[in-house]
């Protein structure tokens, strides 16, 4: 198994921006109050599960679909783009549910943490990376999150509501800029 460092450190980041746990803290600290806990070991798992899922059969339903990883990845980057304004700008196109007594698994697990932006960029990060590679990405970032939901309250006062907006912000620039190289490396094969 051939993994470079340097993959695995931008699969590993985009990945993180993508989830933006550190964006979420807010919400998760609301949730957490509201719900009195929240169960870090199952959402880490749930969200992770659908994670590699997604790797593994993402690609074969998109053949079934009859759509390729270019063209997915091309899409892919457009809502990346998208995610990457929302946290630029402030604002809100993907919405939670409101519902608290869903559990943990949604809306935590799902949509929050492997919602649809995650998923969309596993399979675009298919298009440039090994799935090895994006696997223990979405593994060091499984950590990542476990140790987030366990130290909510310690994190939330480290950062303060001011470094909390600029974490935030300096990954939706980071997102940004990840949804135009994927678009530039993969919208070339579209044109025929």
């Amino acid at each position: 198994m051939d993994i470079k460092l340097k993959d695995f450190i931008t699969v590993t980041f985009t990945l993180f921006a993508v989830i933006d746990i550190i964006g979420t803290i807010p919400i998760l600290i609301s949730m957490k109050s509201k719900m009195g806990e929240i169960r870090e070991a199952m959402v880490t798992l749930v969200s992770g599960a659908l994670m590699v899922l997604f790797l593994y059969i993402g690609e074969p339903l998109l053949n079934l679909l009859g759509l390729d990883v270019s063209s997915f990845a091309v899409g892919g980057s457009i809502v990346i783009f998208i995610l990457g304004l929302e946290m630029v700008l402030g604002l809100e196109f993907f919405k939670s549910e409101d519902n608290i007594r869903s559990a943990t698994v949604v809306p935590i697990a799902f949509p929050l943490i492997a919602g649809s932006g995650t998923l969309t960029t596993i399979i675009s990060l298919k298009a440039n990376y090994a799935p090895a590679v994006i696997l223990f990405g979405i593994l060091a970032n499984l950590l990542f999150i476990f140790g987030v939901l366990k130290s909510l309250r310690f994190i939330e006062q480290i950062l303060g509501p001011a470094g909390l907006i600029a974490v935030r912000k300096f990954f939706g620039v980071i997102l940004l800029a990840i949804a135009v190289k994927i678009f530039a490396f993969n919208a070339h094969s579209l044109i025929r």
